[in-house]
């Protein structure tokens, strides 16, 4: 299995006292799965964390993406801690072909009843479907079957927008106006773009995995929906300026969101960014070392597990019976308090706001650590 790390280094290299408690690799010879489930913490609860499928995933991304979880669903009060699963496939293969691997996948998570799998980059909400008809248990479900469709009702994207409204007013930036760019224009970037879009913003360029498009005067978000539902690339938007894929990062801009993979912003390209705000929509997006450097220029950069939390708090909505509505007043009420925790904390104490948004999510994790001490 292609991987950067084997499972004992991954395991025993990111160990701590927090976990993870299991990495769990998995091969179907007969369907050719190949994956790999981290669970990280369950102090608070059941882990909850989505499956994501790429053909370049790792174990060490499992990982690191299932420590976010635990620290994403700590800092929302959700009694769950966190895990994430990676399969090894394209998510594009046709839909039988799909369907199979995830049902394998499924069957093969069966008696890991402390994880709760849910939609992630590469599967959606009927991904979720089969694997709740194969072990009985799913987060992320279609609506037909009982589930809160958050990719449809853009539950993360919601959240971003909250988070962004939040730390906008802490350093004195107006909504109103204020230019836009979004790196992945998927199920969250482009919902964040437009619950952003409802409060004043301007959309100023949209990247995908091939290209970016960019226009000062702002882009039609209705026309590149309407792209993104033909399955097409942005560079079909009928108008703006077509750049290569990286070269939304240097799109002078007031608000920059990453909605794509892991570490796009590093040390070597985060002088090319041009925002006074960041709001991390994927999962840890920027490295340490550039989080740094953002910090020491003044830029205010919202930790992803802050962030994005919006979709595993409608999904674990879901899971416990609530409703679309209970879901997102949940979303509003937990991320803005959060946005306003971390960013007080990392005022008063002059740290990163990671460093604040860590601290606060793990003094939760090791209380309830301490509660389930046996």
């Amino acid at each position: 299995m292609p991987q950067s790390a084997s499972l004992h280094d991954t395991m025993f290299r990111f160990a701590d006292d927090l976990g993870p408690i299991k990495i769990v690799h998995v091969h179907d010879p007969a369907t050719g799965l190949k994956a790999v489930v981290a669970i990280d913490n369950v102090a608070c609860g059941p882990a909850i964390g989505g499956v994501r499928m790429a053909v370049d995933v790792s174990a060490e991304e499992a990982f690191r993406l299932a420590r976010a979880m635990t620290f994403k669903n700590a800092a929302a009060g959700l009694p769950h801690g966190g895990g994430k699963s990676v399969i090894f496939a394209d998510p594009k293969m046709p839909t039988p072909e799909k369907e199979r691997l995830v049902r394998s996948f499924a069957r093969a998570i069966r008696d890991l009843v402390e994880y709760i799998p849910g939609p992630d980059m590469g599967t959606d909400e009927r991904s979720m479907a089969w694997v709740k008809d194969v072990i009985g248990r799913a987060s992320g479900l279609p609506p037909e079957i009982g589930g809160i469709p958050l990719d449809e009702i853009g539950a993360t994207g919601f959240g971003l927008a909250v988070s962004v409204e939040v730390a906008a007013r802490q350093i004195g930036l107006p909504l109103s106006g204020a230019r836009v760019a979004v790196q992945g224009y998927g199920s969250v970037g482009r919902h964040a773009a437009r619950f952003l879009a409802a409060k004043g913003t301007i959309l100023v360029a949209a990247a995908d995995s091939a290209s970016t498009v960019y226009d000062p005067k702002g882009l039609n978000l209705d026309k590149l929906d309407a792209v993104k539902a033909k399955n097409q690339g942005l560079d079909r938007y009928p108008g703006g300026e077509k750049r290569d894929r990286d070269a939304v990062i240097d799109v002078e801009c007031d608000i920059w969101i990453p909605a794509a993979r892991p570490d796009v912003i590093r040390a070597e390209n985060v002088e090319r960014l041009k925002a006074r705000l960041i709001a991390q929509g994927a999962n840890i997006p920027i490295t340490p070392e550039a989080e740094k450097r953002l910090h020491e220029k003044g830029v205010l950069s919202i930790p992803d597990f802050i962030a994005n939390a919006g979709g595993v708090i409608c999904a674990a909505t879901e899971f416990h019976g609530g409703t679309k509505s209970t879901a997102f007043a949940a979303i509003d009420e937990k991320i803005r308090a959060n946005t306003e925790a971390v960013l007080a904390e990392a005022k008063a104490e002059r740290l990163q706001p990671r460093a604040a948004a860590v601290q606060l999510a793990e003094r939760r994790v090791r209380a309830a650590m301490e509660l389930r001490r046996r």
